[in-house]
């Protein structure tokens, strides 16, 4: 049994979820999205919550089960609240800034990066050692900000680099006389 597909997911105020299908759409203020689920398993909306269970017990139907809850849960609070990913920018010259659609980064090269945003994201540098990416698609969020790390990973001897905020940098000791 799965331990995540048994809890249902609740629809918390001010968003609505059609199902037509195995298609479920999620509206909120935030926006709406839809995730389609596969054949085995069945959708179902009763009072204020969506319930996720399997079609039958093979293998396949109670891996989809769990992913699908989970799948769910995330449209919900994406609509809802939204995802956000902070990044860190350390070393002496390193920095960010907006300029319309574009992110500029400078991180050592001998250019300047520039890093067109994607539709569906948010991205905004507070200051310029920081860059937030925010928006109501959790993978899309990830995989902008993974692309922006991706430039200037952080290394492990001086910890220059760009790193999520809050993440540990394994430190090396440096050669040694």
């Amino acid at each position: 049994m799965s331990r995540i597909g048994k809890k249902p997911v609740g629809l918390v105020k001010g968003v609505s979820a059609t199902i037509s299908g195995q298609t479920i759409e999620v509206k909120g203020p935030k926006g709406t999205r839809s995730f389609t689920a596969t054949d085995d398993v069945t959708l179902t909306i009763d009072e204020g919550a969506v319930k996720v269970t399997p079609r039958g017990t093979s293998k396949r139907a109670r891996q989809q089960w769990g992913m699908a809850r989970s799948m769910v849960e995330n449209l919900v609070i994406g609509v809802s609240e939204g995802f956000k990913k902070e990044l860190e920018i350390q070393g002496v010259g390193y920095r960010a800034a907006m300029a319309g659609n574009v992110l500029k980064l400078s991180l050592g090269y001998s250019h300047e990066v520039n890093f067109d945003v994607p539709k569906g994201v948010t991205v905004t540098s507070p200051k310029n050692t920081e860059i937030v990416v925010e928006g109501i698609d959790q993978q899309l969020v990830g995989q902008v900000a993974a692309n922006i790390r991706e430039w200037r990973k952080p290394e492990p001897y001086k910890g220059k680099g760009i790193r999520y905020k809050g993440e540990f940098v394994f430190r090396k000791e440096g050669k040694k006389k």
